[in-house]
């Protein structure tokens, strides 16, 4: 009996150390380093939302807790591309006048675009894209490499040099490149992006579904939109590097996927997925007595050409039910005047209006510029010139596209000042809709980019960029230039100055990143809004 008690207590021994055996083996055989299956699953949530955040910042509207940072947007982009594009005219009555509307930069107000791509869009990216490349994820990297693009294309073209290939903290401590580098860097990241992401498009896959506000995971409408995203990037350098824009748009017209050809197919983000309005309408409608009004340059090429959009962008004025604009850089505004019955206000309404970061239109435009300059698109400028004409109206829900495209006669109109302050100016310009296959470049290249700039409308950032680099659509100047000497009346605003709190916090390198804008400019010069980009280089024909 004592000997089967024995034999009975080891060989219950033995299976309980076979058992701990076997816990030890699995815990011996995990790689402590990787990252488990349950541990994936909860940085998915947490990268699903720094993606968010990236997506959410683009455009800058969202706090993070669903409340709209309208008065961030206002001085991020309203008070600057917004306006020196020739869309939109401030009326509010801060500094009587005084301000970025009239040259005079503001601190406090050109930093925005700047401070928050670097202290909200980068780190989040940061977090994405390590996880992603622990995870083995290189096409969840891929995607937000996309929207960093797209986020920082905006940046680097409103300031010149920005800190992007060695940004490695996420704070405003790091060194700047020139703009070329920061382009190459684009142009390589997207071309990566693309190749990673076109094998699963077109397996009808999907990434982060529960967190992309703009396309709900969709990668083939990502590869669209990086693709068009890659062309508009190869023309913005058309001048400073001919060869590399015409090999990274022929890299896009050769995408299986394509470009974005459809309303469901253009970058916006989703009133179906986030409760937002668009800022300007804060900024219309909720500030004081409305701070925007329709830009006088709007004015004279919407009303000249009798477009049927205007009804689409803006309402009519309630002193005669027409539209009407307000010139840039006036003094001492009465603002019962230009905010109140003598001019336009936008038309947004407050639950549908989508912030845009790409039309359906605008791909088009593209296309028919590349193909203007000879290179490889599958189709003639005019037919994508006239396409991205039918886009805009369809986008727009506005009938009479074949009217217009056909209208051979009509030219901007000269601009009269409603508000009775009597800043009334000629018209800009006298380039027509039709296109006319005999005219010579220069008049097919304004005639593609005015209608662009009307299709892309409210997008400040894009249009203002095409007017530096192409000299396109002619916008009226201001009419008070308090930049004291520094900007040129004819040319126009170039650039913003780098912020005010980089040469307080980064001192050196700010320093530095001045040496590289005034090595690229095409005149040189200084951190002032009269220096040119590294890709404002056209000879200046206007």
């Amino acid at each position: 009996m004592t000997a089967m008690k024995t034999r009975m207590l080891l060989y219950i021994c033995a299976i309980v150390m076979m058992a701990a055996c076997t816990k030890s083996f699995d815990d011996i055989n995990t790689n402590q380093h990787q990252i488990t299956d349950e541990e994936m699953q909860a940085d998915y949530q947490n990268v699903g939302a720094f993606f968010s955040q990236m997506v959410n910042r683009v455009v800058l509207f969202d706090d993070g807790s669903g409340n709209c940072l309208s008065s961030d947007y206002q001085v991020a982009q309203g008070l600057s591309a917004d306006a020196f594009s020739g869309y939109l005219a401030p009326t509010g009555t801060w500094r009587n006048g005084v301000h970025n509307g009239s040259y005079s930069f503001v601190s406090g107000w050109y930093d925005q675009m700047f401070t928050r791509a670097f202290s909200e869009v980068m780190p989040a990216w940061q977090r994405v894209n390590r996880v992603a490349t622990q995870m083995g994820q290189p096409a969840v990297a891929a995607l937000t490499t996309i929207v960093k693009v797209e986020a920082l294309h905006r940046v680097t073209d409103m300031y010149g040099p920005i800190p992007y290939t060695r940004f490695d903290s996420g704070t405003l401590g790091t060194a700047y490149d020139r703009q070329q580098q920061v382009y190459e860097r684009f142009f390589a990241e997207l071309d990566s992006a693309i190749d990673v992401l076109t094998p699963l498009a077109l397996a009808g896959g999907s990434l982060l579904p529960d967190y992309d506000n703009v396309y709900e995971g969709d990668v083939a409408s990502w590869v669209r939109f990086a693709n068009t995203l890659r062309l508009r990037l190869a023309l913005r350098v058309v001048y400073a590097d001919p060869a590399m824009a015409q090999r990274e748009a022929e890299k896009s017209a050769a995408c299986p996927l394509g470009f974005i050809e459809t309303i469901a197919q253009r970058a916006q983000l989703l009133h179906s997925r986030l409760t937002y309005f668009h800022p300007n309408y804060d900024i219309a409608y909720n500030f004081n007595a409305g701070e925007v009004r329709m830009g006088a340059t709007m004015d004279c090429y919407m009303n000249g050409y009798y477009d049927p959009r205007l009804e689409a962008y803006f309402v009519t004025a309630s002193s005669d039910r027409r539209y009407h604009g307000v010139r840039l850089g006036v003094h001492n505004m009465n603002p019962t005047r230009y905010a109140g019955a003598y001019t336009s206000n936008l038309n947004i309404d407050q639950s549908t209006t989508p912030i845009v970061w790409m039309t359906t239109a605008e791909g088009f435009f593209l296309r028919a510029e590349a193909a203007l300059r000879g290179w490889n698109m599958g189709g003639t400028a005019r037919a994508f010139y006239e396409a991205g004409i039918r886009a805009s109206f369809s986008e727009n829900d506005v009938a009479g596209d074949d009217q217009y495209i056909a209208d051979a006669s009509s030219v901007p109109a000269r601009y009269v000042d409603r508000t009775g302050g009597g800043n009334n100016a000629a018209a800009p310009s006298a380039i027509t809709i039709a296109w006319d296959d005999q005219a010579d470049f220069e008049t097919s290249l304004e005639r593609i980019i005015t209608q662009k700039w009307i299709a892309i409308y409210p997008d400040g950032c894009e249009a203002w960029a095409e007017f530096r680099r192409t000299g396109y659509p002619c916008l009226l100047p201001v009419v008070n230039n308090d930049s004291q000497g520094l900007v040129d009346t004819r040319l126009q605003v170039r650039r913003c100055p780098f912020p005010v709190q980089e040469y307080n916090t980064n001192l050196a390198a700010v320093q530095a990143a001045v040496q590289l804008l005034s090595g690229e400019a095409l005149d040189g010069g200084q951190d002032n809004g009269g220096t040119r980009l590294w890709w404002d280089r056209k000879e200046d024909k206007r």
